[in-house]
């Protein structure tokens, strides 16, 4: 059976720790979980050719202030869906795509 979060805490302002079934515990900031939505159109940007370097960015308002994870909701028996501060809350992330990202914490 596949390991299942127990518990979902907040560390600081940027990070997010879960503790898994089997013991483990990961520690993401805000910013790997946005950057590794796995929503379809998230999916398409990052398979896109880096913009060249003559082109600068337009960043909206939101784009400009710290990234924060505002809800954090239960998917069936399987994910999460992430609201975060920039608008974005279409990527649902599997229990197995979070047992892939972050750093596992020493001593668990």
């Amino acid at each position: 059976m596949e390991p299942r979060p127990t518990n979902l805490a907040l560390a600081g302002e940027s990070q997010l720790v879960i503790d898994f079934s089997d013991g483990v515990r990961r520690i993401y900031s805000f910013r790997e979980l946005r950057d590794h939505c796995p929503c379809a159109s998230c999916r398409e940007k990052r398979s896109q050719p880096p913009p060249s370097a003559a082109m600068l960015p337009i960043l909206s308002p939101a784009d400009t202030q710290p990234l924060k994870l505002l809800d954090m909701s239960p998917v069936g028996n399987y994910a999460y869906s992430i609201k975060f501060s920039d608008g974005h809350d279409t990527g649902i992330y599997t229990f197995a795509l979070l047992r892939d990202l972050g750093r596992k914490e020493n001593g668990h």
